[in-house]
């Protein structure tokens, strides 16, 4: 018999080696970043059924993670202010690279990857100068860096690609921190969040501003649905009784719409919304809040809100099914929600699962 190593070394040589899928990784449907009981941080693959199919150590605490559009990798971001980015092998666990934030800047746990999967782009502070950055690195040689170009504001967060485009759109919570000053925020008399849509080399192609009983709503997480809307979560900066909607929608070219409950649902989200999601038929989009412990999920077409779900430290959000939704929390809750008002609770875990749960299929 000939060895298995032989076979793959030939096979290699002619360049017909398999290639590595989400199915060696266990199929998972979603990522998210996790601390264990033993004080390890991870980087969890979750299943549809809330189990978890890989497991691998981080240096420190998670935050979210970019997931590669066709190869079993996922970049695992430290949380702000972290300096480090994980890529991740699903498939076998292993560390393919490590990406560590240019000197004078640190990540905000956020990332999105060109449509072919050739380029990295990842928000950053550079702290110094009190400036949003976008890095660029390239994954086809070892995510080396190959350039930057600015945010359109400052503090940018999350970042997403438009579908089927280059365009990238970039949630700038207008935000001014710096590591001297821990997660202190050191510019709220003077902060204008913004939604800025950039194309590859920087180039600003829209930036939409709130009106000014906005100024401290600062924009931090996204989703975008197939035809390119765009819905952004909001954490007010004021007091929590005198927050404005959380969320909102937008198309380029177009006003922003605000959706909010009515006084009493709202106010229990304490003016900060966590993730935000469509559902998969995009008639649906969600917010949770993690200090309000819900869920609350209004109807895309005229933002109506049609359940608001006592959730404990619920947090990471994304669609499931074609309509519902799922989401974890820090309580090692993996649940889910349709439209009917049925919510399962999928699994338990002795996990405290971080703010995002990112989709992989």
């Amino acid at each position: 018999m000939v060895p298995r190593r032989t076979v793959l070394g030939g096979l290699m040589a002619t360049g017909l080696a398999p290639t590595a899928t989400w199915a060696d990784a266990g199929q998972p449907t979603y990522v998210t970043a996790a601390l264990r009981p033993d004080g390890v941080y991870t980087l969890c693959g979750l299943d549809g059924a809330g189990q978890i199919t890989f497991e691998v150590p981080l240096p420190a605490r998670g935050h979210a993670a970019a997931v590669h559009p066709t190869r079993p990798e996922a970049i695992a971001f430290a949380r702000r202010p972290g300096t480090f980015a994980l890529v991740i092998d699903c498939s076998t666990g292993h560390q393919i690279a490590r990406v560590t934030a240019p000197e004078g800047r640190h990540f905000y746990g956020h990332g999105a990857f060109s449509a072919d999967g050739s380029l990295l782009y990842t928000t950053e502070n550079d702290f110094d100068a009190a400036r949003g950055i976008v890095g660029i690195w390239d994954a086809r040689q070892g995510y080396r860096r190959v350039g930057e170009f600015a945010s359109g504001g400052i503090g940018p967060h999350d970042i997403l690609r438009l579908p089927g485009t280059e365009t990238l759109v970039v949630a700038n919570g207008g935000i001014e921190t710096h590591p001297d000053s821990g997660r202190a925020k050191l510019n709220l008399p003077t902060m204008r969040p913004d939604l800025s849509y950039l194309t590859p080399d920087g180039t600003v192609l829209e930036q939409v501003e709130l009106d000014a009983d906005h100024r401290l709503a600062s924009i931090r997480h996204l989703d975008v649905s197939p035809d390119g809307t765009v819905a952004f979560a909001m954490q007010w900066q004021g007091d929590p009784n005198e927050a404005p909607a959380p969320l909102g929608l937008h198309q380029r070219g177009s006003s922003p719409a605000l959706l909010s409950a009515d006084n009493a649902d709202h106010l229990e989200l304490q003016g900060y919304a966590g993730s935000v999601a469509f559902s998969n038929d995009s008639q649906l989009v969600a917010i949770t809040s993690p200090r309000g412990g819900v869920v609350q999920v209004f109807r895309a077409s005229d933002g109506a809100i049609l359940r608001s779900i006592t959730a404990v430290d619920a947090c990471g959000l994304s669609s499931h099914s074609d309509r519902g939704f799922c989401y974890t929390s820090g309580e090692g809750h993996v649940a889910f929600w349709e439209p009917g008002g049925r919510t399962v609770a999928l699994s338990a875990h002795p996990r405290a699962f971080d703010n995002h749960l990112i989709r992989v299929s």
